[in-house]
């Protein structure tokens, strides 16, 4: 492990020698995912890129990438860009980049069963915002937003989110 390293613990994500509150998957930590089952998968998952609402907040880091009307994350493991971002109109089942409430205004991107997915094992793995505090997720690793902003403006090539 690296300083750089994000660290799930029982005290919270730890970065750089301080804790975050976060929360997790509803169906706790797992090293067997599988597309739906709400677990956040267990291992060391590389932070590979980062997504912004750029209405809704400056660009918190030079390599973050817009999120645009009609961007989307394909979750159908039926077809090939399955684990990927695609546009609207898509047909396949998905879930909106661009979303009414603010839980992705500002996303890092996991190489969580990426870039050669296999299909059904779960697709992306985000950190982004939470609801509120305890309130669990699909999978990802939600945090306050002011510490989600923090935490990218300080993270480094390299750095990974470590889940035991």
């Amino acid at each position: 492990m690296t300083p750089d390293d994000l660290v799930l613990t029982r005290r919270g994500l730890r970065f750089r020698g301080r804790y975050y509150p976060c929360t997790i998957g509803n169906g706790g930590i797992s090293g067997r995912k599988r597309e739906g089952d709400g677990a956040t998968p267990r291992g060391v998952h590389r932070i590979v890129g980062c997504l912004y609402r750029p209405d809704r907040m400056a660009r918190p880091v030079p390599w973050a990438v817009p999120i645009r009307p009609g961007d989307l994350w394909s979750d159908d493991a039926a077809l090939p860009d399955y684990n990927l971002m695609v546009r609207a109109p898509y047909d396949g089942s998905h879930e909106r980049l661009r979303r009414a409430d603010r839980l992705y205004d500002l996303v890092l991107l996991t190489d969580w069963n990426w870039p050669y997915p296999v299909a059904g094992r779960g697709s992306a793995i985000f950190l982004h915002r939470w609801r509120r505090p305890g309130y669990p997720t699909e999978g990802c690793v939600a945090l306050r937003p002011d510490h989600l902003l923090e935490i990218t403006q300080r993270l480094s090539f390299g750095s990974r989110l470590i889940v035991r």
